[in-house]
């Protein structure tokens, strides 16, 4: 049940099976608020309204014998995907999905590319998207997204292309889906990865398909990192970056992620770029971050950092946390701004 000013839970346990149930969310609601309390034979949680425009969340139900399980709430049938399956989610008022998801869109398709290198000593998988009439030797502007078959298939990326193309909004252009790998290896400011996208997984793309203008790399969280880590080892390899709730750690904002096990190779390479020790070629970057992230405060200092170092750089703040819903709804306008700036 929703007012403007409370949101309130309930889950239903008239045989009292349950020994609790505890509010699974990323909106940084304390975590002394989130536990439900018995009712006859519910169990009830009542909170202010988190400053968002939706909220995704779990509830986490604790058994007697000390198992605990986490489900969406089966008295709210709205579902958000993630990386780690569906989540419960409000859409408060005043919100609204972006616009393009319903709009009209051009009929594409892809092509798949798997890439050996020896940096990595492993494939990177590639799928690359087009318009369907998009012949191989047509020069296309190219955009390449780290996580790209999750940023596909959850935020929905190449709907977004297609339908901006179909609107006139963009040029045509290909999207380069790059699979993850192993992620939190590839991801970490890792200047293997970095060398295997700049020698081998452009290069072969290229191979494949023409390319005009700047290419412009994207990502989300490590996979934002990633982009930001190569750009600044490949001078020229992108034209254009769009950052997403970067994972731009540094041992005074961060030290809860100090257990992830690339933390000190992460935070050197921020340390160097805020040092401005790697040499860069400024591009234009357009940066997001949710209002109630924990990486909001490093996102708004690596965007001062980009700009003291010559990038034409922004951050959009915006009313949600750290999901794939989130990113995609921004996507419009901080992403099209961004690649018109640069394929213009």
């Amino acid at each position: 049940m929703v007012t403007p000013s409370e949101v309130t839970f309930r889950f239903p346990d008239p045989d009292a099976r349950l020994s609790g149930v505890r509010l699974a969310q990323q909106v940084r609601i304390p975590g002394d608020r989130l536990d439900f309390t018995r009712r006859g034979g519910t169990w009830q949680l009542t909170l202010p309204r988190p400053p968002v425009q939706r909220m995704e969340y779990r509830l986490e139900l604790r058994h007697p014998d000390g198992g605990v399980e986490e489900v969406c709430d089966p008295a709210n049938p709205l579902r958000a995907p993630g990386a780690f399956g569906d989540k419960s989610v409000l859409e408060f008022a005043g919100y609204r999905p972006p616009a393009w998801l319903d709009a009209p869109v051009l009929p594409g398709g892809e092509a798949r590319l798997l890439v050996p290198s020896r940096y990595l000593r492993a494939d990177v998988a590639v799928r690359v998207w087009a318009p369907v009439d998009a012949g191989p030797a047509e020069p296309l502007p190219l955009l390449v997204a780290h996580d790209g078959p999750e940023y596909a298939a959850l935020s929905g990326l190449t709907t977004y292309s297609s339908a901006l193309m179909a609107a006139g909004r963009l040029p045509r252009h290909r999207v380069a889906l790059l699979g993850p790998g192993d992620r939190d290896e590839w991801y970490s400011a890792n200047v293997s990865y970095a060398k295997a996208l700049a020698l081998a997984v452009l290069p072969a793309i290229r191979r494949r398909f023409a390319v005009a203008g700047p290419v412009v790399g994207m990502g989300a969280s490590l996979g934002a990192l990633a982009a930001l880590h190569a750009q600044r080892r490949h001078p020229g390899l992108f034209g254009g970056l769009f950052l997403q709730s970067g994972s731009f750690f540094t041992r005074r904002l961060d030290p809860q992620e100090r257990t992830f096990g690339r933390y000190a190779r992460i935070t050197r390479f921020v340390g160097e770029t805020r040092r401005g020790t790697l040499a860069a070629k400024p591009v234009p970057a357009a940066l997001t971050c949710g209002a109630l992230e924990e990486n909001l405060t490093n996102n708004r200092a690596m965007t001062e950092v980009l700009r003291g170092q010559g990038y034409r750089a922004g951050l959009a703040e915006l009313p949600d946390a750290h999901n794939y819903v989130a990113w995609r709804d921004a996507f419009d306008p901080h992403l099209t701004g961004l690649l018109a700036q640069v394929w213009d």
